[in-house]
Formats: structure tokens, C-alpha cells, sequence
């Protein structure tokens, strides 16, 4: 069996030895053997396990919702990712609203907030 040190999964990975630390006791990555020098070994495997950590993260999925996924309820990633996907649908379109927000504001010339806060034209949601 291949392990690997803490410095050599952290570049395969492409992630620091603190967060192998970090994941390690938020429950994500399993406590790893060490040597009798006290050094992490961790098996090979652990880089595709990093990755998807990684990748969930880059979805949009929290640390804990990633070891949700990662824990007692593995299989549940279409459930999951409809709930995920559900939130980045509702975020877009808050942000598409504040976008046309931003654009309303800056077409009427809008330079102080406050200055623009006493105008009845002012398109800033002040309330």
C-alpha cells in the first residue's frame, strides 16, 4: 500500500498541510497511522478524497454539508445537490435583482448615499 506524508498529500492535492489538519479534525479526512517519528502516513486514496472535498466546496457545499455527503449518508448527492442547486437558483436571482439595482443607481446619477436617500428618485432600497 502507498502512503504519503503530509507534504507530499498536500501537493498531490494541491491543498496545504494545515487544511489536512483542519479536515482531519473537523471529521472529513480519517485520523491517518504514523510513524514511530510521529509523522502522518496517509494512503494514496486520500488525494481523490481531498479532490471531492475540494470540488463540493467549489459547488457551493459548506464544510459540514460536505461531511454530511461524506459521512453515514453516502448515496445522497442528487438530494443534496437539488437542495444546492435550489440555493444557487434563489441567489441568482436576488443577485440579478441587486444588479438592476446597482444599474438604476447608476443611471441616475446617483454619487452620495445620503444625498440620494432624500431624493424621491433614488433607486436604493434604503428601507
Amino acid at each position: 500500500m502507498t502512503v504519503l506524508r503530509s507534504s507530499q498529500l498536500a501537493q498531490a492535492a494541491g491543498v496545504n498541510p494545515q487544511t489536512l489538519r483542519y479536515y482531519e479534525r473537523r471529521g472529513l479526512l480519517p485520523k491517518p497511522d504514523r510513524t514511530l517519528g510521529g509523522h502522518r502516513q496517509y494512503p494514496a486514496e486520500t488525494v481523490t478524497l481531498l479532490r471531492a472535498i475540494k470540488a463540493a466546496q467549489r459547488l457551493g457545499f459548506s464544510l459540514d454539508e460536505v461531511a454530511d455527503l461524506l459521512g453515514h449518508h453516502h448515496g445522497n448527492l442528487q438530494e443534496q445537490a437539488r437542495v444546492k442547486l435550489a440555493e444557487v437558483e434563489e441567489r441568482i436571482i436576488d443577485l440579478q435583482a441587486t444588479a438592476g439595482t446597482l444599474r438604476t443607481a447608476i443611471h441616475a446619477g446617483c454619487d452620495d448615499l445620503v444625498a440620494c436617500a432624500k431624493e424621491p428618485r433614488c433607486p436604493l432600497p434604503l428601507s
